[in-house]
């Protein structure tokens, strides 16, 4: 034990240690428990430069709020909001201990900053022995993968069930308890316990979660809007009317097993997709495009505000220079001299680098070529199942089945149950990948801790757009899309696979790209809080025992919260942002869905966090880091899919094309848009086939049979697609204007911010000052008590003695 500790923490244990102790249920696991002595914290603190106080802080917090007292029901007590002064703040320099507050050493150093200290010792101690040169033998994690030890973990204070004044108590009675849904959290009490990079994280979640309370009002009043003006969709009516709709016979939507359908068959399907599509919808897609600008731009205030209370300004360099991986050390065996500190420092060749990049990047491509092809099954499958249950479904059995039978259709029974599949096979793909991106961003040997986590984010965040977005993606731009006409359609992988490329529902396309974002949206949400919440309760509950026993052997009970345990909390709330930013347009609920999860995801991480998991180590961190970057890349790519979306997937255009260009009589109206939207094919072209049908339609704009140019697009055609190209421009071109303007507007850090991070550091700087001038009159007043005073000594001679010393 000894040995492996090292020089530094063989102090601690001699000085501060309690015996070994053996007190667990089954007498065979051993606890020891490592305590860090003042001298230690003092000596790590000022080589990590951890900012401490001096002074306490003579700055107000802000001018009262105009009425006020309408949020006092949702604020916390100010003693758990601010569980200590606000202080100025400066590096820690061992020589200088009586420049800073220490009123206590047991307390001067906040817990989160122990056990960070604690553990950058032990994850750099070397356990070889003294005369063999084994680098690699060092550190804490790497006796942890090898079996010698179990778990290394900081306590938990007491129980939260006991009425007494510790911080975890607090954190439980006013943050974890769901009945707190409403109040604001206790952020600093959460950095001073957890550290600041768990308190960003819900610090970004918090924010998050209320910029969605004005995404979700617009969503209902967009879906509202759509209810309210039901009874005036002539599009609905005319597709639900016997004389038009009952009397328009459509061609099959499938070969050979597909029958004839009357129009009137999608009346409800027509109404349905008219609660989404309407003008609302595009209002709301612009709406959406700017709040996602205003939702960066104050975040990023708020985070600077955060930065500068959680004494973080200065903190980037600090992580790059001094908190490199053990990992990097252990397995770099190359040195070179670093130009800046003029000290020899482990690095990775340049041919190493490539090879391993070149390595990662193909694992990566395999992975992404692996789910395209996933989702080219599912496209097959709903080709073929569609004629199976059109088919099954030919003499209308489900219409036995009492309140839901008339709804069930062949499209809603294929795109459900694709949509289920594709969400299992997307759960599949990620419990295995998540493995493999560890594994190929260990081999690439990242230097620092940051490095690790950026590269393991852009790898994985890679991986779940393309495995979660890709079907949506398929869904909104692509099906539909190429289908072809009658006597000459369009086949997935030629004609004689048989399988003839999907039509759009015919309610249209956007009512399956809805049904395909609910499904997908709601079953990972769901899915993500069965796990997060009834997973670790089972877990304890499986280890727990009735009688009492000590605090480390509880918390060595709960669960272990992974290095990367933050990342995937991470990870699913970007992936919701996705949904309710990219594909928005197709349904303006998503944001109120999203709103109802995250009430619910704060409370159950907070619990999680406070009785589920051990105390994690605490880590420093400035920003959401990778994350910030990946946001504002959805947010833009989020303008042209809803574009697009509103374009080609929605019927809104064609629709205000018919309406201001080709309606009939001079007066602007609906009238006849279905008989227009509809093209005619003579089904006595197609040998060997008796009907006494003479002709189908289709949707389409296609000249029609015995015209110069049958079956070739008319005109309209043409004017629609301008029309559509011509709306993304605008669309994309207001949005966008909007969104740099509203950013040029609004400056990334506020102006009260700067001006108080000017105001410390000229603190800083007048005070160290007059404590060097005052020490220096100390130190001149004992050299003049001490040497004996000279027979002669002028002025011009003091003042030379003086200004040497200064």
């Amino acid at each position: 034990l000894y040995k492996f500790l090292g020089e530094n923490v063989y102090y601690i244990q001699m000085e501060n240690v309690e015996n070994i102790i053996n007190d667990s249920d089954d007498l065979k696991t051993y606890f020891l428990k490592i305590h860090a002595p003042w001298e230690v914290l003092a000596t790590y603190a000022d080589v990590l430069k951890i900012k401490v106080p001096f002074k306490e802080s003579d700055i107000p917090h802000g001018q009262d709020v105009p009425l006020e007292w309408l949020s006092r029901p949702f604020r916390l007590p100010e003693k758990v909001m601010r569980p200590q002064p606000d202080y100025f703040t400066s590096p820690f320099d061992k020589d200088k201990i009586d420049f800073f507050l220490i009123k206590n050493q047991d307390t001067f150093f906040p817990p989160s900053t122990r056990n960070r200290i604690v553990y950058y010792i032990l994850s750099r101690c070397p356990y070889h022995k003294e005369d063999r040169k084994e680098t690699d033998k060092k550190g804490i994690k790497r006796l942890l993968n090898n079996g010698t030890y179990t778990s290394a973990f900081p306590l938990h204070d007491r129980n939260t069930n006991e009425q007494c004044e510790s911080e975890r108590y607090h954190l439980y009675k006013n943050w974890a308890r769901f009945l707190c849904f409403y109040k604001e959290q206790p952020l600093n009490l959460i950095r001073k316990y957890y550290g600041e990079k768990i308190g960003i994280y819900f610090a970004w979640l918090g924010f998050y979660t209320e910029m969605l309370f004005f995404a979700a009002v617009m969503g209902v009043i967009c879906f509202t809007y759509g209810v309210l003006s039901y009874d005036d969709n002539l599009t609905s009516k005319e597709i639900c009317d016997p004389s038009i709709g009952g009397r328009t016979v459509m061609c099959p939507l499938c070969d050979k097993k597909c029958s004839y359908w009357k129009l009137n068959s999608t009346c409800l399907s027509s109404w349905q997709s008219h609660l989404f599509d309407n003008e609302g919808t595009v209002f709301f897609a612009m709406f959406m495009g700017i709040w996602v600008t205003l939702f960066l731009e104050f975040w990023k205030r708020r985070q600077a505000q955060l930065e500068y209370e959680w004494d973080l300004v200065d903190f980037e360099e600090e992580q790059q220079q001094l908190q490199i991986r053990p990992e990097f050390e252990t397995k770099c065996t190359d040195q070179r001299l670093n130009r800046i500190t003029q000290e020899m420092e482990p690095y990775l060749p340049l041919p190493k680098k490539c090879g391993r990049f070149c390595l990662s990047g193909v694992t990566v491509l395999f992975w992404m070529l692996l789910i395209v092809a996933c989702i080219t099954g599912v496209i097959v499958y709903r080709l073929a199942v569609y004629a199976a249950f059109a088919s099954i479904m030919k003499d209308s059995p489900t219409k036995k089945i009492h309140l839901v039978g008339s709804l069930i259709t062949p499209q809603l029974a294929t795109s459900v149950t694709a949509s289920f599949i594709n969400f299992v096979i997307i759960m599949i793909l990620n419990f295995f990948y998540e493995r493999v991106a560890i594994w190929i961003t260990d081999m690439e040997i990242p230097k620092t801790h940051l490095e690790y986590e950026n590269k393991l984010t852009m790898k994985m965040f890679l991986f779940q757009f393309v495995n979660y977005y890709s079907s949506c993606f398929y869904v909104a731009f692509f099906k539909g899309k190429f289908v072809g006409y009658p006597g000459n359609y369009t086949y997935m992988f030629g004609k004689y696979s048989r399988l003839r490329n999907e039509e759009c529902d015919p309610g249209g396309c956007l009512i399956e790209l809805t049904t395909q974002l609910v499904i997908v949206m709601t079953g990972k949400q769901v899915c993500g809080n069965i796990q997060e919440a009834l997973l670790p309760n089972w877990w304890c509950s499986r280890k727990a025992r009735k009688d009492q026993y000590s605090r480390w052997e509880q918390d060595h009970d709960l669960q272990n919260f992974s290095q990367l345990g933050l990342f995937y909390e991470y990870l699913e709330m970007v992936i919701q942002f996705g949904f309710i930013t990219l594909f928005v347009a197709s349904f303006p609920l998503a944001p109120l869905l999203a709103l109802c999860n995250n009430i619910l995801e704060v409370r159950v991480d907070a619990w999680k966090f406070t009785t589920q998991f051990r105390r994690p180590v605490a880590a420093k961190a400035h920003n959401i880091g990778a994350w910030q970057e990946i946001l504002n890349v959805v947010a833009i790519l989020s303008v042209v899919t809803n574009a697009f979306i509103m374009a080609f997937t929605s019927d809104m255009i064609p629709r205000l094309v018919y309406l201001y260009a080709y309606h009939p009589g001079s007066e602007a109206t609906m009238s006849g848009y279905i008989n227009n939207s509809l093209s005619v094919y003579d089904i006595s072209q197609i040998p060997l086939l008796s009907t006494p049908i003479c002709c189908l339609r289709y949707r389409d704009y296609r000249y029609p049979p015995g015209h110069q140019r049958q079956y070739s697009h008319t005109m309209q055609f043409w004017h629609i697609l301008a029309a559509k190209l011509a709306f993304i421009i605008i669309m994309e071109h207001v949005v966008f204007v909007v969104k740099f303007f509203v950013a040029w507007l609004i400056p990334d850090v506020p102006s009260e911010v700067k001006a108080r991070i000017k105001r410390e550091r000229y603190l800083i700087q007048e005070y160290l000052h007059n404590y060097e001038v005052e020490k220096l009159k100390i130190q001149l007043s004992q050299s003049f008590i001490i040497e004996p005073k000279p027979e002669v000594c002028t002025a011009t001679d003091k003042h030379h003695v003086l200004s040497e010393c200064l």
